[in-house]
């Protein structure tokens, strides 16, 4: 029976992924180079070694990706400083819920844990959280099933006692991969048809999951 629940970070639980979608064309403009938004998407959720990789393939070999990255995160950062950041709708009903009800809530995210636990004080809400597992602390991001696996580790249990709530593509294949199974909330696009096939279930908000919980002896 499920009673652990990971939660992706970035247009999971914080409504973020928008600014990343913006932010990596700009950074890329300032570096010389054009993105479309259908590249700066596919760069959603991605880990190393997986980022600066497909980074290459888009723009070529010479591409610094570290300088394009840096420089995302500076516009990203003041950006998030003028607007402040928002939780995703039904994020607080569903964190308190698990907690009243014995459940166990971690992050697993491909943001680092100094920016996580940043975003997640500032939302109030890293309190409800049991564990906190950053990409920057595996081998591989995702879609590597690596930040899963060692997740379930650290928690103590086997993927297959995990829901696993995602918002995008490679965090998808990445908690999948790992035998978790997949619960999707969509953020910037819906998960196309091979996609469907991978997941649990498809929600509209965060907070439709304390009814699958409730209803489902899973």
């Amino acid at each position: 029976m499920v009673r652990t629940v990971l939660f992706d970070l970035d247009g999971t639980l914080i409504d973020t992924e928008k600014y990343y979608r913006r932010c990596w064309p700009m950074a890329l403009k300032h570096f010389g180079y054009d993105m479309s938004d259908e590249q700066a998407l596919s760069m959603r959720s991605l880990g190393r070694p997986f980022a600066p990789k497909h980074l290459k393939e888009m723009f070529g070999e010479d591409i610094d990706y570290i300088s394009v990255r840096d420089y995302r995160k500076i516009l990203m950062n003041e950006m998030l400083e003028n607007d402040g950041i928002e939780l995703k709708s039904g994020a607080l009903k569903l964190l308190t819920w698990l907690r009243d009800n014995g459940y166990r809530a971690g992050v697993a995210t491909a943001t680092d844990l100094i920016r996580t636990e940043k975003y997640l004080r500032e939302v109030e809400i890293f309190d409800y959280f049991t564990d906190i597992i950053s990409a920057t602390q595996v081998a591989e991001g995702k879609p590597s099933p690596d930040i899963y696996l060692y997740a379930c580790e650290k928690l103590g249990v086997t993927p297959g006692e995990v829901i696993a709530v995602e918002d995008s593509p490679n965090g998808v294949l990445s908690a999948y991969r790992a035998g978790c199974k997949v619960v999707m909330v969509p953020d910037q696009t819906e998960p196309d048809e091979e996609l469907k096939k991978l997941l649990f279930a498809r929600l509209e908000t965060l907070d439709e999951l304390i009814t699958l919980l409730a209803n489902q002896n899973i």
